[in-house]
């Protein structure tokens, strides 16, 4: 029988459009952007398509947008702007626990450096309450960062609630937006966000490029040295076939985005309704009405999730127990922890992401097999 790819959040298939997009590109771009000859005209008009592209998925001006190698960079160039300028110990940055490593792992390193970070907790249905997150704001906060979507539960935040918040405390605002592009109606221009990161390979478009969105008049330092690319914004030759397949990426999604949202949340619904009735000990995490229509993270009592992603990939349907940057790791989920999940529960969870690819046959697969994987996982686990 056929695979099924249920990991959508960790990386997408590159989709069709994309793949002729880079092809494209690599045949008939493969001039420098910055030279003046005609194909490096060639290769600039075709980052300002990928850029406009890219910024209609965000809803966003093509000057906002900054192309860059992925997320992890992104994050890492915002949060590393607040050192900038200031005593470190005069620094204040405000995140929130159950945020991507690309921004714990950075904030940490702040912190060890100096840095005031304050790192919020979060309600148990994943979300940060509102009145937490303004109280955290002082005089010396230079940036709050918080991710729109959950990579591991789907849990969406009150985006644009946190950044008015932070807006009326004059508090840069960043997020990360990684899993939000493409799976909900972003419409940026019209929000109070400094600052939001992205990657390419997170809808089907190519690995190793992403973007910063930056709004207009919000201060950027560039992380890195060594060119006026991107308008003195990011140095370094752009990737161009990349960028044309994240850019023919975004168009694609942005023109099914209403389509696949229900489609995703029927199907989902299919694959919740399954689990429930064949195992009815299963814990689902993330409150159903503010998580992302194609992710539905479980738990399974005695039944490591480990264990379970291996037994399940040999019958063809791969899954994932959280951030695929932290695959093998034996901790539990930080953000199952942080959203007050017992350990035992936390290393019991599964994370199934859907796409462009997955049908109810599909998931009428997964129905049929999940439950005799889990009782034999089980069932080894008290041998």
């Amino acid at each position: 029988m056929a695979d099924v790819y249920l990991d959508y959040n960790a990386s997408a298939p590159v989709r069709p459009e994309a793949q002729r997009a880079i092809a494209e590109a690599l045949l008939h771009a493969h001039g420098n952007p910055s030279s003046t000859h005609a194909f490096g005209a060639a290769a600039r008009a075709a980052l300002a398509r990928a850029r406009k592209q890219v910024a209609d998925g965000l809803g966003a001006a093509p000057d906002c947008v900054v192309f860059t190698s992925g997320a992890t960079e992104a994050n890492n160039t915002v949060l590393r702007q607040v050192t900038r300028g200031a005593p470190l110990p005069d620094v204040h940055l405000v995140t929130c626990a159950t945020e991507h490593p690309a921004v714990l792992e950075e904030a940490r390193a702040l912190a060890s450096e100096g840095c005031q970070v304050t790192i919020l907790p979060v309600e148990r249905d994943g979300r940060l309450d509102l009145e937490r997150f303004a109280a955290a704001l002082t005089p010396r906060t230079r940036l709050a960062s918080v991710m729109w979507a959950n990579n591991e539960t789907g849990v969406i935040q009150p985006i644009a609630e946190l950044a008015r918040r932070a807006a009326a405390q004059g508090v840069p605002f960043h997020t990360d937006a990684v899993q939000a592009l493409g799976k909900l109606p972003l419409a940026l221009a019209t929000l109070p966000v400094d600052y939001a990161s992205f990657s390419a390979h997170k809808l089907g478009g190519p690995k190793g490029v992403g973007a910063l969105y930056v709004r207009a008049g919000a201060e950027l330092a560039p992380l890195l040295r060594g060119g006026s690319q991107e308008r003195g914004r990011r140095p370094g030759t752009e990737n161009v076939p990349g960028i044309a397949g994240f850019g023919a990426a975004c168009a694609v999604a942005r023109a099914e985005l209403e389509e696949s949202q229900s489609r995703h949340a029927g199907l989902r619904a299919q694959l919740w309704a399954g689990i429930h009735n064949a195992l009815p000990d299963a814990v689902r995490n993330g409150a159903p009405e503010h998580t992302l229509a194609h992710t539905l993270n479980v738990s399974f009592p005695g039944a490591s999730g480990e264990a379970l992603v291996e037994a399940l990939d040999l019958e063809g349907i791969a899954v994932a127990t959280g951030a695929a940057c932290h695959a093998g790791s034996t901790e539990p989920s930080h953000v199952l922890s942080a959203m007050g999940l017992p350990a035992a529960l936390g290393s019991c969870a599964i994370r199934f992401s859907l796409g462009p690819g997955i049908d109810a046959a599909a998931i009428a697969r997964v129905v049929g097999v999940l439950p005799g994987v889990v009782a034999r996982v089980r069932q080894a686990r008290a041998a």
